[in-house]
């Protein structure tokens, strides 16, 4: 009889392990999977700040998740289009505070309000391409080797002629100045292929993917908030946790 109760003891905790095994196993699945957002293709076109071109009527809205709850109640959201030449991307969020005084490119942008989109073309190297751009029409496009952890952005080189983004922003409610009341602003641009060398699986053609993540971050108040499409943890340089661009065919 002892000797049952003690196989039957053996076997639930099996049981238990195995079970709690493929729990862990699905939690795992989970945490690993990543949003993926299909980028439909377009003619090219001008870049405005207004996002008011047909070809973003192609294009749905993406949301992007505010990682703080309990910080500023804006939403923020994203589209994705790619042409021949290059990526349109036009990005929108509501906003109260237009918390941006940097009058210069490559600056720290970050520490103030601003979009960001990181591209990572292939999976094979740790390098990617990461782009700033702050309510003012600033921006910082740098190439970022990171390996291990540490990562350093790398400015482009003769930045000129098919190299150069083509970008805008545009204000809603409010004017386009440092500390105006606002409602909102939005940012258009444009990144060519040519400003991606020496990445890799550049250019995209239908059926390709790219890894990538989009950002943005408030600091109204002397409070930062931060949204990203694809969660990461403690900083945005986390590539392995980027989502998925697929592009997509005519």
């Amino acid at each position: 009889m002892a000797f049952r109760v003690a196989v039957a003891a053996v076997v639930a905790a099996l049981s238990v392990v195995v079970t709690t095994g493929r729990g862990r196993a699905a939690v795992d699945a989970q945490a690993v999977e990543r949003p993926r957002l299909a980028v439909g293709p377009a003619d090219d076109f001008d870049v405005t700040g207004s996002g008011e071109h047909a070809a973003w009527r192609q294009a749905e809205w993406t949301r992007m998740a505010r990682r703080e709850p309990d910080n500023h109640p804006y939403e923020t959201r994203f589209k994705m289009l790619y042409s021949a030449t290059g990526l349109y991307v036009l990005m929108e969020g509501s906003d109260r505070l237009l918390t941006a005084t940097m009058n210069e490119d490559f600056a720290d942008l970050w520490n103030e309000d601003v979009f960001e989109v990181f591209l990572w073309t292939d999976e094979r190297y740790p390098v990617y391409f990461e782009y700033e751009i702050s309510p003012l029409n600033r921006e910082l496009p740098i190439l970022v080797p990171n390996f291990g952890g540490e990562f350093l952005g790398w400015r482009p080189w003769h930045y000129e002629r098919e190299r150069l983004t083509r970008k805008a922003t545009s204000i809603l409610g409010g004017a386009k100045k440092p500390h105006a009341s606002i409602e909102g602003w939005r940012a258009e641009f444009f990144l060519p292929y040519g400003l991606l060398k020496p990445l890799q699986n550049v250019p995209p053609r239908p059926g390709t993917r790219w890894r990538a993540n989009c950002y943005r971050m408030d600091h109204d108040g002397g409070k930062r908030t931060v949204w990203a499409w694809a969660p990461v943890g403690k900083t945005f340089h986390e590539y392995e946790k980027f989502g998925e661009l697929v592009f997509a065919g005519r």
